[in-house]
C-alpha cells in the first residue's frame, strides 16, 4: 500500500463521491480511511516514487473539490477542452501515441486490457472502449490497426470533464489511463 498525502476534507469528500470507504479506479483501490492506495496489478512497489505519490495526491485532491454532474453526452477531443489546444501536441505524444504503438499491432488485446480497468467494450474502429478514469470522467479510446497506414488511436472526453478537473489535470488523467492500459496488457491477468 502506498500512503497518499490526502487531507481529511478531501478524504471525506471522496467517500461521499464513492459512496463507500474505498474507491476503485484504473486498477487501483484507494482506502479512504487510511489514505492509502493499492495497485491491483502489483506494479506500484516497483517504480512509484515520492513524485508519483504527490501526483496522485494532487489529482485526487483536485477531483475531491468537484460535485458530481451528469454527463453531457457530447464527446470532445482534448484540444476542445478549455485551453486544450496549448497542450494538444504533448497530450498526443504522451497519452494517445503510446496506445497506437502498443495496441495498433494487435488491437484485439485492447478490450481485454480495458476490462481490467473496468472498461466497457465498444464497437468502433478496430478496437474501442469507454473507461471511467474517475467517477464521472469517462474516457473513450479508439484504436486502428496498422495496415495501409500506421496504427493510430484517439481519446475522447465527455464535455463535462472540465467540471471536475482543470485541463492540465485531465491531461495527466489521460496519460495515467493510457499507462495503466499498457500495464494491464503486460500484467499476468490477461
Amino acid at each position: 500500500m502506498l500512503k497518499l498525502n490526502l487531507e481529511e476534507e478531501a478524504l471525506q469528500k471522496l467517500k461521499k463521491m464513492a459512496g463507500s470507504a474505498s474507491y476503485n479506479f484504473l486498477g487501483f483501490t484507494l482506502d479512504l480511511e487510511k489514505s492509502a492506495m493499492k495497485d491491483n496489478f502489483g506494479q506500484a512497489a516497483k517504480y512509484f516514487t515520492q513524485w508519483h505519490i504527490q501526483l496522485f495526491s494532487t489529482l485526487l485532491t483536485h477531483y475531491s473539490k468537484a460535485d458530481l454532474v451528469p454527463l453531457s453526452g457530447k464527446q470532445v477531443k482534448f484540444k476542445d477542452l478549455p485551453g486544450g489546444c496549448a497542450y494538444e501536441g504533448a497530450f498526443i505524444k504522451r497519452a494517445v501515441q503510446p496506445i497506437a504503438d502498443v495496441f495498433g499491432v494487435n488491437p484485439q488485446e485492447f478490450p481485454k486490457a480495458a476490462a481490467l480497468l473496468g472498461g466497457k467494450t465498444l464497437t468502433h474502429g478496430d478496437a474501442s472502449a469507454e473507461i471511467n478514469a474517475l467517477k464521472g470522467i469517462p474516457l473513450t479510446y479508439f484504436v486502428w490497426a496498422a495496415e495501409e497506414y500506421p496504427a493510430s488511436a484517439s481519446i475522447l472526453y465527455d464535455e463535462s470533464a472540465s467540471k471536475y478537473l482543470p485541463t492540465e489535470d485531465l491531461a495527466v488523467l489521460g496519460e495515467l489511463t493510457s499507462v495503466r492500459l499498457i500495464e494491464a496488457k503486460n500484467c499476468k491477468l490477461i
